[in-house]
């Protein structure tokens, strides 16, 4: 089971990072959000930690920088009717602690923010997981979505936007450069959700 890529980044794409191991092999890694925009620019190296999920047609690798993020993903996982795609959108639009807070704390329409997540799914997962995510909390308190990713969200609400739309729209903003400033993530988003109209 491959548990960890240490290599140089040599793209980003989307929630997909390309690491150039020392080996010359080159693995695409699936992230979140949180963890591409903490990600070093292309050209630097950094070290993942790994979950390999394999199926019959295919094998995909998702990385984290954190051990409880990770461990936040094998838990969701392991929830009725979760796939790894689902798991990744929670962690990209919640992040590990308002995951676990939204988990134990029972807060159904947290979860419901979470594109492709609806009530029942939300009540699952709080059946499911209460329990077993809340042994992780005091880890995962320590984390949570970025200041500069949580300020342009709640700067697109407060303008009217729904918050699922202004997660969406900062996400795709930080998804394609990996880095940049609120007023950059507020300005791009904008763009977007414009466009939508």
């Amino acid at each position: 089971m491959i548990s960890g890529v240490r290599g140089k980044i040599i793209a980003k794409t989307g929630d997909r990072v390309t690491l150039e191991t020392s080996g010359g092999i080159d693995y695409e890694v699936a992230v979140p959000l949180g963890v591409l925009e903490r990600l070093p620019e292309e050209g630097q190296s950094v070290a993942l930690k790994t979950i390999a999920v394999i199926r019959e047609d295919a094998w995909a690798l998702y990385g984290f920088d954190e051990d409880h993020e990770r461990s936040v993903f094998q838990r969701l996982l392991a929830t009725t009717g979760v796939g790894p795609r689902l798991a990744l959108a929670i962690l990209s639009t919640l992040g590990g602690a308002r995951v676990v807070r939204a988990v134990t704390g029972g807060d159904i329409a947290t979860l419901c923010t979470v594109p492709g997540i609806g009530k029942r799914t939300a009540e699952r997962l709080v059946v499911e997981l209460k329990d077993k995510l809340g042994r992780v909390e005091e880890v995962a308190g320590v984390a949570g979505p970025s200041a500069v990713t949580e300020q342009a969200v709640q700067a697109l609400v407060n303008l009217g936007y729904g918050r699922a739309d202004a997660e969406q729209a900062v996400r795709g903003q930080v998804s394609e450069d990996g880095t940049g400033s609120t007023v950059d993530l507020i300005r791009g988003a904008l763009q977007l959700l414009t466009k939508r109209k």
